[in-house]
């Protein structure tokens, strides 16, 4: 029997969720709940479109042109962003991830990236999948391989669907108070800015409509426990919601924005990060793991 082209897929089920988590980049694939999906979802036998559901390491978000210094050493990475000249959500989404444990409702796969041209250092990258009654968590660990400090950071890249219609019809909920600006052409990082009374302000619900995000935000209002919560509600009342801990001071939010008018706005990418973008080079809340150091973050989707 021949391997879909995403690679080897995982089912996973738990009461009313069912998921599927295809090898190649450790993706989410498929997420339901009671049969609606609670994720833009892609076919097996395809190249995974878009990033959809990929985990993104050792960086998420941007590398601007490819190039940072770390240790005193300048790195040049693939242009994997040929648009608009960046290097663009790490390394990891393209490995075929192997399986290290597997449950009806759980499975962890693991990779590594080698040392190469751009990013001299070894890391071995764990994806902890586990579906129960409360949704779906993940968690990714990177662990340094390797002999030398290395840069980290990590993230995912879900699409989240409320319900019915699209992006424009659903009301978010997006509790940031502020925005990391950038410029119109190259998503360039510029700086922090306040979104109170701005075009990015969903920290009341309300519609997104024909507002354009492609932005990470940060300032994130928590629960008591330090969870964070980004919740989309369909017309009709369904919904779906992300939640985080302080693991992930950021959250990159994107309203899909295509040319393809079938394929345009069809769900919202909601991103928890460790680092905001450029963060090889900007240093902000990047992480540098020691020979022999793990680091670890989670998220949860979940029905509304």
């Amino acid at each position: 029997m021949s391997i879909p082209i995403s690679g080897t897929h995982f089912g996973l089920t738990a009461g009313d969720y069912h998921a599927t988590i295809a090898s190649v980049g450790a993706s989410l694939r498929t997420l339901e709940f009671d049969g609606r999906p609670l994720v833009v979802p892609f076919d097996a036998d395809e190249v995974r479109p878009a990033f959809r559901g990929a985990t993104l390491a050792p960086w998420p978000n941007r590398v601007v042109d490819g190039r940072y210094t770390f240790g005193g050493v300048a790195q040049q990475l693939p242009l994997t962003e040929p648009g608009r000249g960046h290097a663009l959500h790490g390394l990891a989404t393209w490995l075929d991830f192997t399986a290290i444990d597997r449950a009806a409702d759980s499975v962890t796969l693991a990779a590594t990236i080698e040392a190469q041209d751009g990013y001299p250092h070894r890391v071995e990258v764990a994806v902890a999948f586990v579906l129960d009654d409360d949704g779906l968590h993940t968690t990714v660990t990177g662990t340094n391989t390797g002999s030398s400090p290395a840069p980290w950071g990590t993230g995912p890249h879900p699409y989240l669907v409320a319900g019915e219609g699209r992006v424009d019809d659903w009301t978010l909920d997006l509790p940031a108070d502020r925005v990391l600006t950038v410029t119109e052409d190259r998503l360039i990082p510029v700086g922090l800015a306040d979104v109170m009374g701005g075009p990015f302000d969903f920290r009341a619900a309300r519609p997104i409509g024909d507002t354009f995000i492609d932005h990470a935000f940060t300032g994130l209002r928590r629960d008591a426990d330090g969870t964070a919560t980004v919740s989309l509600i369909a017309p009709e009342g369904t919904g779906v919601a992300m939640t985080w801990d302080a693991a992930c001071p950021w959250v990159q939010v994107h309203t899909a924005d295509r040319d393809i008018p079938e394929l345009n706005r069809l769900g919202l990418a909601v991103e928890p990060m460790t680092c905001p973008p450029d963060a090889f080079n900007s240093g902000t809340d990047l992480i540098v793991l020691a020979p022999g150091e793990s680091a670890a973050a989670g998220w949860t989707i979940r029905a509304l």
